[in-house]
């Protein structure tokens, strides 16, 4: 045990300590831990980020849990400004209206709500809105802009305060949070003390099989402690009172999990779609741990041949950037070794200009200077977006510039 991190050693699903090691990621200082130009002599530590398997209830997760502390009190990420995510929370506030067709004034809170960019849409229908985050800057930003904001992280006595301020939750979501949270048992418990009799929890969270099916290696890093499935989830909250009603895939983040899940004696009835997932990822072989071993391979593979690209790249006298500056960055930055090659990180979010990269200290900068200094290539590392990134960066590819695209498979983008 060391105080900025811990190891456990059971699943923090099932309490089983039938871990097997799927997958040894190069470790890494926190992903979201750029740092201004005035900190770059403080040295970041690195954390182990190993991928276990639990062979009882088949959860894929990260068993060195860096501090939240750490982790989130100075978090910078912005919903509202993260591609495609404002269209995704307005239809998923639709969705979840159409499903439980709640009435209005009815309490809808949201943890890990950060600017409220989802409970603003539960508010223009009329509901009442809360939103829990320990990101203080954010939450209160939030809260100034008319979405009630508590700067804490969810706990139990969090949820007892709430239900005798604000009463019991129609709907509780927490969205990229799930996947977040070290004692997951205990989360669930805040959850039922917070939820009405006949209301629902809906969570979207990364989901187990679209991490393997297409390789997202850029969604493991020390935020992201647990990759769920159905059937990791469905024997879960069977087993603490509460019923998993409904699941469905979504293209958010390239591959996510959405859950409904009310409590037992709810209404709602268990969708057919729950069983159809449960039996995918059985004929997929989600539920054992070779697959994710195989995945593991085939990262090495790409680190390989990424490694023998730049290299020859490099002492050919060549320059190359990197097209990206997000928490992922990151884990692809020290998995594959490719810090080393690059100048400079391009990033389109300005909260990210100007600040150094965790641990490498790889200056950021805006998309006005990939056609100013104009370097030979540019590794996307933002690769989910390639298609948006190489739209409005044609300037760029014209004068002779070219994306190197890392994964599913790597090619050379350009003239």
């Amino acid at each position: 045990m060391q105080e900025d991190y811990k190891r456990r050693d059971n699943c923090r699903l099932c309490n089983s300590k039938n871990l097997e090691l799927v997958m040894s990621l190069a470790p890494t200082p926190p992903g979201d831990a750029y740092v201004s130009s005035k900190e770059l002599s403080q040295q970041q530590s690195l954390y182990p980020l190993d991928l276990f398997f639990c062979k009882d209830c088949t959860l894929a997760q990260i068993v060195d849990v860096v501090n939240p502390e750490i982790l989130y009190k100075k978090y910078i990420y912005n919903t509202s400004i993260s591609l495609g995510s404002p269209e995704h929370f307005a239809r998923y506030a639709s969705e979840i209206c159409d499903f439980v067709k709640p009435e209005k004034d009815s309490l809808v809170i949201d943890i890990g709500s950060n600017d409220g960019t989802l409970l603003r849409n539960f508010k223009n229908r009329g509901m009442k809105v809360l939103g829990i985050d320990p990101a203080s800057e954010i939450a209160k930003a939030a809260t100034q802009s008319g979405i009630e904001t508590l700067p804490e992280f969810f706990t139990s006595e969090l949820a007892r305060r709430i239900r005798t301020k604000y009463g019991q939750a129609k709907i509780v979501t927490a969205n990229n949070v799930t996947a977040n949270i070290d004692e997951f048992p205990e989360f669930i418990e805040g959850i039922k003390k917070i939820l009405s009799p006949n209301g629902v929890y809906v969570f979207d969270t990364g989901y187990g099989s679209d991490l393997v099916k297409n390789d997202l290696i850029d969604v493991i890093y020390h935020e992201h402690i647990s990759f769920f499935t159905v059937n990791s989830l469905e024997p879960f909250f069977r087993n603490i009172g509460m019923r998993l009603v409904d699941a469905k895939r979504t293209p958010i983040k390239r591959g996510s999990l959405r859950g409904v899940v009310k409590l037992e004696g709810g209404d709602y009835k268990v969708s057919p779609a729950v069983g159809e997932l449960r039996d995918m990822e059985r004929r997929d072989r989600i539920d054992k741990p070779d697959t994710f071993q195989a995945f593991a391979s085939r990262m090495q593979e790409t680190k390989k041949s990424l490694q023998t690209l730049l290299s020859e790249i490099k002492s050919s006298g060549k320059t190359i950037a990197g097209y990206g500056a997000s928490i992922g960055v990151t884990t692809m930055l020290y998995h594959f070794d490719i810090g080393k090659f690059m100048d400079f990180l391009v990033d389109d979010n300005p909260v990210r200009h100007g600040s150094y990269s965790p641990g490498y200290h790889i200056p950021v900068v805006s998309r006005e200077i990939l056609n100013e200094k104009r370097p030979d290539y540019a590794v996307l590392l933002a690769w989910q977006y390639k298609d948006p990134i190489v739209q409005k960066n044609q300037e760029y590819l014209d004068k002779g510039g070219r994306f190197i695209l890392p994964l599913p498979k790597i090619q050379i983008i350009g003239k």
